[in-house]
């Protein structure tokens, strides 16, 4: 409940001082002095899921999924703050962004503090009103942590001239072992997230991004991933004692993830498509000294696509109807005489439609098939609410 109160009061103090602005800025006009420092803004995802199951009965989920509200802060015209903090399920309370960003030049910033990982989409454009679907791909659950972030420091910008945005940080790595090992085959690295939530440090990774925008309503994505997971089992060892360091080396997987992604829009059609690669070393070890059971290769792809019936109307709301098909496979390959387990090589099926009413105010409604090589099938119906302002 403090934690609740502290948000309220941080939103009131925040659309005080945007009041204050406001009514400067309008002083300010005569010197022209117009540009408001404090910036305002926000998401939030409402939705209902009612689980199909042949010959059970299940009951549904309402949820406020998640509200996420935006604060910024220009300090000048090269410099500026910006953080988001999440509530999720109307209790938990995150941290989702807070970064530092200064212009060197207009194609370089340097950028430092907790940030998106820049790996496909969904994980740096996960506003419900961005994308199709009431739930994100479940490749962006499963493989891609969505959303992942984390504390580094880097730089990134555009170089217009040959329509190329890029992103290159140092960042933390996941917490693969504290206490217990957080990675596994069912959801991957997801567990091991550290959210900037007293994060450590065993070694540092490095994430990177290429985009090209050079043709028209066509973007293309290139992001990698390269490092170790993090394990608490370094801290304190002796730099003498190989046998201990052998075995916190135990704990440690050696991770390189590269992902692919591509949109394209042109009149009322408009597709996307991802695809994830994860290689994991040193499996073996880990899976004998935690339990666990995590792949040493994961993989997974979607394509989607739609068509917004009301394209040549002149209005600003948009009907889409979409189809989302999508293959994960989180045990892809196994080391170490681990079993596969077709559990985890899963297909999933998504048929719906979206009701833009204005750009950021969204109704969605869809139905899934999740299905595995095992032959295990079930069903979701969703409804949903998406606000991005």
């Amino acid at each position: 409940m403090k934690k609740i109160f502290t948000i309220l009061f941080i939103i009131a103090n925040a659309v005080f001082v945007k009041a204050q602005n406001a009514s400067q800025n309008t002083m300010n006009k005569a010197s022209g002095d117009t540009g408001s420092k404090v910036q305002i803004g926000g998401y939030a995802q409402i939705d209902f899921n009612q689980p199909v199951k042949k010959d059970q009965m299940s009951n549904g989920t309402l949820d406020v999924h998640r509200m996420v509200l935006l604060f910024a802060y220009r300090f000048n015209e090269r410099t500026n703050f910006v953080t988001e903090i999440e509530l999720e399920h109307v209790k938990e309370v995150f941290v989702e962004q807070a970064f530092l960003n200064y212009e060197i030049k207009p194609w370089l910033n340097f950028r430092g503090g907790l940030m998106l990982v820049p790996m496909g989409i969904i994980n740096e454009y996960h506003e419900p009103p961005t994308f199709n679907g009431v739930e994100r791909p479940n490749l962006d659950n499963k493989i891609v942590p969505t959303t992942w972030r984390e504390i580094g420091a880097g730089f990134t910008g555009r170089i217009d001239n040959v329509s190329l945005k890029y992103q290159l940080y140092v960042m933390n790595g996941f917490n693969g072992y504290n206490a217990g090992g957080a990675f596994r085959g069912t959801d991957g690295f997801r567990k091991g997230r550290q959210k900037g939530a007293e994060s450590f440090l065993s070694s540092p990774n490095l994430a990177t991004k290429i985009d090209y925008y050079g043709i028209l309503g066509l973007k293309l994505g290139f992001s990698t991933y390269n490092g170790k997971s993090q394990s608490s089992m370094y801290n304190g060892i002796d730099k003498n004692d190989a046998a201990a360091i052998a075995v916190a080396d135990s704990s440690v997987v050696g991770i390189s993830m590269v992902g692919f992604d591509a949109r394209y829009r042109k009149g009322g059609f408009e597709a996307r498509g991802q695809v994830n690669i994860v290689n994991i070393k040193n499996t073996d070890q880990y899976n004998d000294f935690t339990g666990k059971d995590l792949g040493s290769q994961m993989f997974g792809w979607y394509a989607e696509a739609g068509y917004n019936l009301l394209h040549t109307a002149k209005t600003e709301q948009k009907f889409v109807p979409f189809v989302r098909y999508e293959m994960y496979n989180t045990h892809a390959k196994t080391d170490g005489g681990l079993s596969i387990n077709g559990m985890y090589d899963r297909t999933d099926v998504t048929v719906g439609t979206g009701w833009w009413l204005a750009t950021g105010a969204v109704l969605k409604a869809d139905y899934q098939v999740f299905s595995d090589v095992s032959d295990n099938s079930t069903g979701q119906f969703n409804l949903g609410i998406g606000i991005w302002f």
